[in-house]
């Protein structure tokens, strides 16, 4: 009895209610990744890619099936905003916007190109690590860490953009997952992890005094948790303020086999008590990992993480989570600990309205003056490399030189790339090679630490259509062609199905009616901390007088 009785006296009514709400069996289906890809349960009328709302006021997780890794969300008013790390890819660390949590789109981007000179090549694994985001005083902050060169920071008044130039706050090396804390009394914090690659040791959380414009860390830092007992590889800490509480969510354990900590003080530079809330248990959702806590108007609070789905890279969750005790609870089957299991699906979060079904953007017709915001490059880009304006509707890629240094792609910049966008997809785009030497191509590709492409080249005794493989591309093996017709037209549909477990298949076709298979099955590989990619390329095997080009006509994912 005095169990409930504590029970009753620290929970508020609207929690009962909330708990008791969800727990009602019509609400809560109980969806496997198996029924949902199948089909057998559906999850809306738009059936053309992974989505997470099923349009009767549930959800299935994850809400994104693409690899935004390290996510942190913000709410200002009624709009949610996510941050995810972005590594050496460009532009640099992408914003992503939700009226309701569970739909989401690309709005911007914070950085064209890293600050870095040294990013003009591909530095697989190393850039923007797990940024945070925060608003203070009328503005947004994002912070994230190099774990080369140190803390960056960048504000704006709008999330979409502009951003101001991203600011070197402390050179350090190691210091990474970096998340500021703006207090009541108008002091400010921020609290980081450290990495072992850089500096021998980790598993431990720092925290640091900074000055009230978030711009410099005033001190050395004080070390306020030590995970090597119970919480080895403790990391990516989210710095929070609740009913006189700091707390700090941290995911320890490894990435996979890991669990979601939350730590809580009276005093911001500790002693902090520890608390597992959430971990992988009966459920098929690994990790769980990194992620951000978030309130709606309403005050219902919720917690977004990631997953590690291999070739598919780290995918997107929302758990449900309560207040007990001034503990955070999360998912669903808490144990007598308060420690919860993820959930496969759940009541959508009350945000008052029902918003449009919305996924981050994948397709391009090329008919803007812009990129879409869902390429990426692998390194610092320019714009020498394309052009929208050159020929309208199109993507102009100039043929860049590949040295002859480079045995493979892994370290080309010039390679337009996009996230894996759900379990099963087709990519198709139209291309118009436009040579002006042997050997200039253009092509689709899968890339990762293996990659494969399918393209149009020129050869000495005309045009061919090859596929290509390289396997462990990062240890600087070849490329293999595994697969050469001759096609002798300067036009193409170039095509790549992604099956489930990642298998891919390539095809072909001169009139876009009939696709032909070419090469074998390839099956995708994620890259350095990142997922697999597909995307576009033109290249050329050397510089001359002058070089080609080629014309895609559009972009387009479907299944």
């Amino acid at each position: 009895m005095q169990y409930f009785h504590n029970f009753f006296k620290n929970v508020n009514l609207r929690t009962i209610i909330y708990l008791v709400v969800v727990s009602l069996p019509i609400t809560l289906p109980s969806y496997s990744y198996a029924q949902v890809a199948s089909g057998e349960i559906k999850r809306s009328e738009n059936k053309s890619l992974w989505v997470a709302d099923n349009g009767n006021g549930t959800y299935t997780n994850p809400i994104i099936f693409a690899d935004y890794s390290d996510p942190d969300v913000l709410r200002v008013g009624e709009d949610f905003y996510m941050v995810s790390s972005s590594f050496n890819c460009t532009p640099v660390m992408p914003v992503l916007h939700s009226k309701d949590l569970v739909n989401w789109a690309i709005i911007g981007h914070v950085s064209e190109n890293l600050p870095s000179a040294e990013y003009r090549q591909p530095q697989h694994g190393k850039g923007c690590w797990a940024p945070s985001i925060r608003f203070h005083a009328g503005e947004f902050y994002v912070y994230y860490g190099d774990p080369d060169l140190g803390i960056y920071m960048s504000k704006a008044k709008n999330p979409s953009g502009p951003w101001e130039p991203l600011l070197l706050v402390r050179q350090a090396k190691g210091w990474i997952d970096p998340c500021p804390l703006w207090d009541d009394d108008g002091n400010v914090y921020l609290v980081h992890a450290w990495a072992k690659s850089r500096v021998g040791f980790n598993s431990v959380l720092t925290v640091h005094r900074m000055s009230t414009d978030g711009k410099q860390i005033l001190d050395d830092g004080v070390m306020v948790f030590d995970g090597h007992k119970n919480h080895p590889t403790i990391e990516g800490p989210k710095f929070y303020k609740r009913n006189g509480y700091y707390y700090i969510f941290a995911p320890a354990g490894g990435v996979a086999p890991g669990w979601q900590t939350v730590l809580r003080s009276k005093n911001v530079l500790g002693p902090y008590e520890e608390k597992i809330v959430l971990r992988q248990g009966k459920s098929t959702i690994n990790g769980p990992h990194q992620g951000g806590w978030i309130e709606t108007e309403k005050g219902d609070s919720w917690f977004i993480h990631f997953q590690d789905r291999g070739a598919y890279g780290r995918i997107i969750h929302l758990q449900p989570m309560w207040w007990m005790n001034d503990w955070p609870r999360m998912g669903m089957n808490q144990d007598s600990s308060g420690c919860g299991e993820p959930v496969m699906a759940w009541k959508k979060p009350d945000v008052g309205k029902i918003y449009p079904i919305e996924m981050p953007q994948t397709n391009d017709e090329f008919d803007s003056t812009a990129l879409g915001l869902q390429w990426q490059w692998q390194a610092n880009h320019s714009d020498q490399w394309y052009s929208l304006t050159e020929k309208k509707g199109a993507l102009r890629l100039k043929s860049i030189v590949i040295p002859d240094s480079n045995v493979n792609l892994w370290s080309v910049p010039n390679l337009l790339l996009q996230k894996f966008p759900a379990p099963e997809f087709i990519a198709t785009t139209q291309v118009i090679l436009s040579p002006a030497n042997v050997g200039e191509k253009a092509g689709l590709i899968i890339m990762g630490l293996d990659y494969s492409y399918i393209s149009i080249v020129k050869k000495t005794d005309g045009v061919h259509l090859t596929k290509v493989v390289c396997k462990d591309a990062d240890k600087g093996t070849g490329e293999i062609e595994e697969a050469d017709v001759l096609f002798m037209r300067d036009s193409v549909m170039l095509r790549v199905a992604i099956d489930t477990e990642a298998v891919c298949r390539f095809s072909y076709s001169g009139e876009g009616s009939v696709f032909k298979p070419l090469g074998k099955e390839f099956v995708a590989r994620e890259g350095k901390w990142i997922g697999a990619k597909v995307g576009i390329f033109s290249s050329s095997p050397f510089e001359s007088i002058s070089n080609g080009y080629s014309d895609f006509d559009w972009f387009r994912i479907n299944n």
